[in-house]
C-alpha cells in the first residue's frame, strides 16, 4: 500500500509523441477543439470521450497486430 503508483505515467517513453498526436486526432474526430498544453476547460465528458476513444483504437491496433 506505500507504494507510489502513478497511473498517468507513460510505461514507454518513446510512445510519448505518439500517444500526443493519437489524443489530438481523436480529439478532432470527435469535434473537441484541444490547445497545445493546458485543456483543464473541456468537460468531464469531453475527456471522457477522448480516452475512451484512445482505448478503442488502441485495442484495435493491438488486435490488428497480434500474432495468431
Amino acid at each position: 500500500m506505500g507504494e507510489n503508483n502513478n497511473s498517468n505515467r507513460t510505461l514507454v517513453p518513446e510512445a510519448a509523441d505518439k500517444l500526443d498526436k493519437l489524443k489530438y486526432e481523436t480529439a478532432a474526430e470527435e469535434g473537441i477543439n484541444l490547445k497545445e498544453g493546458y485543456n483543464g476547460d473541456i468537460t468531464a465528458r469531453d475527456a471522457g470521450k477522448i480516452g475512451g476513444n484512445m482505448v478503442r483504437k488502441m485495442i484495435e491496433y493491438a488486435e490488428k497486430n497480434m500474432k495468431k
